[in-house]
């Protein structure tokens, strides 16, 4: 064991209390375990609804399905800015955001639809909600936060985990995901000018989910 440990860390350089550094990993790992097993419960309760759906309604509603746990690095600096301590009870604490799982749907309406029908759910405690959709952010970001705890069995309790689910339009997605990248180039000209071209892109990529929409009415009341 010793030898194994030195093959890790020099033994001149091993700290005084390297068994706690060793609990600490097990517990930061076991819960990222607890987190990525909170987001298969949600992505399967939205797989089975999007299952139902299309046969009730012969369509699917939901696009996409996409998740994330955030990296140890973005959890730490999270807490950093906030001032909080970087400890496993800081984190259950403090942070809605370490397990995410992003619905992208077809359009605006199925968006809320879908949203409520999850709720139903009696499984399902709602924690918060954050509409970027109806009032969105100044930068023109447009999204249906809603923060959730949701019960996960695990092999000797049940535990109650939060997970942050996001709802976009395809393009919605489309944008958010261009911004992000673009917001953290540190080399770009005139970003002021970037920026506001997203923004027009932002009230341009609304305008058209929404006569989307309008079409897509056109077309169901004429078949009917």
């Amino acid at each position: 064991m010793e030898q194994d440990l030195n093959r890790i860390i020099p033994s001149n350089n091993i700290p005084p209390d390297i068994d706690g550094v060793f609990n600490k990993v097990k517990m930061f790992s076991q819960l990222m375990t607890m987190y990525n097993c909170a987001i298969r419960e949600v992505q399967t309760k939205f797989e089975v609804l999007n299952d139902d759906l299309s046969v009730r309604n012969r369509r699917n509603p939901i696009e996409m399905i996409k998740t994330r746990i955030k990296s140890p690095q973005s959890i730490a600096e999270k807490l950093q800015r906030r001032g909080l301590d970087v400890t496993y009870d800081s984190i259950v604490n403090n942070l809605n955001d370490v397990a995410g799982v992003r619905i992208i749907c077809a359009f605006v309406d199925d968006i809320y639809a879908v949203a409520e029908m999850f709720l139903r759910q009696d499984d399902i405690t709602l924690v918060e909600i954050k509409d970027y959709i109806k009032n969105p952010k100044p930068n023109g970001y447009r999204s249906y936060h809603m923060i959730i705890d949701v019960p996960v069995f695990f092999a000797d309790r049940k535990q109650m985990m939060r997970v942050e689910v996001q709802f976009r339009t395809i393009a919605m997605d489309f944008w958010a995901s261009l911004e992000h990248q673009i917001k953290y180039k540190k080399s770009i000209e005139s970003p002021d000018k970037i920026f506001a071209e997203l923004k027009e892109c932002a009230d341009t990529i609304a305008e058209t989910d929404l006569k989307m929409m309008s079409i897509r009415e056109k077309i169901i009341f004429t078949e009917s």
